[in-house]
């Protein structure tokens, strides 16, 4: 489960505000992209009003740079994917259905400490470094939520309600004498999030029945013996477009590379170089404004993991425990949260993809351990 916020710099104030913004459901606006005008706009309107440019007339030098036949081939191979990209289908748009009532947990099962209190808790400073018995329940956190996100998925077939879907992943959560850590999250309603198609991450499971052409992101986490075991894994309903089978394949590549460059001593920010690399040649756009996080006993703490270029600052320490979970567009990034401050939309309607794994930092990589 993602953690969200608006970021500038990386100074020690833009941290602070990523912390207090987390979950607000603030609409993140796209003016941004009609900054400045057209340099030449003035001279433009001098010449169509019939006035003669008074400026001396100036030399114009043209240059151009010699182009391997390999570079060409790449640029068209490039420009036919983003052609093929662009001509993606568009599902209905999404709207809400109705949400049913909270489900309830056996008494004797364990909840997190935000459970009882009903408030959205800040994102922990503290790196999550389980010792070596914390590292044996937390493999068994993240071995239950890998099944039962596997199991969520063979719910995914036209008509089933997201709805329902919570429903079943509940039940195996509680049956496993687990808790689900969404539920109750900042007064989040539902044990498991299900983002369709436009929806970038946090949908509300309701009564919206899926259609074949829907691709949905399932986010599992579980709390089991005082850790917290967090993924997540786009499916396709029905038959889905060929465009969006693409994005959510490289949406899983950039996982794995992001996961690839993960070891001790390795810099935090290769993890956003590397998505962004792989994201920007297929054509895709990285989001922002979610990132990964530390996970454990605590469910969101420090680092923040940034899948996009940054110039932040850290290094890995063997033993840690954190979350890398990109979300990848076909179109804008800039998102519109709906009223219940959780659902967050792509503001053009483009479909998005995110995949999550929580990962084990080791002396020469990493381990995954929500994999089963």
């Amino acid at each position: 489960m993602a953690s969200t916020g608006l970021l500038s710099s990386f100074s020690p104030s833009s941290s602070l505000q990523l912390r207090s913004s987390s979950f607000n459901g603030d609409y993140v606006s796209p003016s941004s992209s009609f900054i400045g005008a057209a340099p030449f706009a003035s001279s433009s309107l001098s010449l169509l009003s019939g006035q003669k440019n008074s400026y001396p007339p100036r030399k114009l030098h043209v240059s151009a740079k010699k182009v391997s036949g390999l570079e060409e081939a790449i640029r068209i191979r490039r420009m036919r994917e983003l052609e093929k990209t662009s001509k993606v289908r568009r599902n209905p748009p999404l709207r809400r259905g109705r949400v049913s009532p909270r489900l309830l947990v056996p008494d004797h099962i364990p909840r997190p400490p935000y459970v009882e209190s009903g408030v959205l808790p800040d994102i922990s400073p503290e790196f999550q470094i389980p010792g070596p018995e914390g590292i044996v329940k937390m493999r068994a956190a993240c071995e239950l939520a890998a099944r039962v996100l596997n199991f969520a998925g063979t719910l995914v077939k036209p008509s089933v309600t997201t709805n329902e879907i919570d429903k079943a992943v509940h039940d195996m959560i509680v049956e496993a004498g687990a808790y689900p850590s969404p539920l109750g999250y900042g007064g989040f309603p539902k044990s498991v999030c299900t983002s369709v198609n436009e929806c970038m991450c946090h949908g509300i499971p309701d009564s919206r029945q899926l259609q074949s052409g829907d691709i949905i992101n399932i986010d599992v986490t579980v709390y089991l013996d005082g850790y917290h075991g967090d993924t997540s894994r786009t499916f396709f309903c029905g038959e889905v477009d060929e465009g969006f089978k693409r994005l959510v394949k490289v949406t899983e590549e950039c996982l794995e590379r992001g996961i690839a460059v993960c070891k001790d001593g390795a810099s935090f920010k290769k993890i956003g170089k590397r998505i962004s690399e792989h994201a920007e040649k297929n054509g895709y756009n990285v989001v922002e404004r979610f990132v990964g996080h530390g996970v454990g006993p605590v469910f969101h703490s420090e680092p923040l993991i940034y899948h996009y270029r940054n110039d932040g600052p850290g290094q890995m320490v063997e033993g840690q425990t954190f979350t890398i979970e990109p979300i990848l567009t076909i179109g804008t990034t800039e998102c519109v949260t709906w009223p219940d401050n959780w659902t967050t939309l792509t503001a053009d309607g483009g479909v998005a993809a995110q995949c999550e794994h929580t990962i084990l930092i080791t002396r020469t990589g990493s381990e995954i351990l929500t994999k089963c």
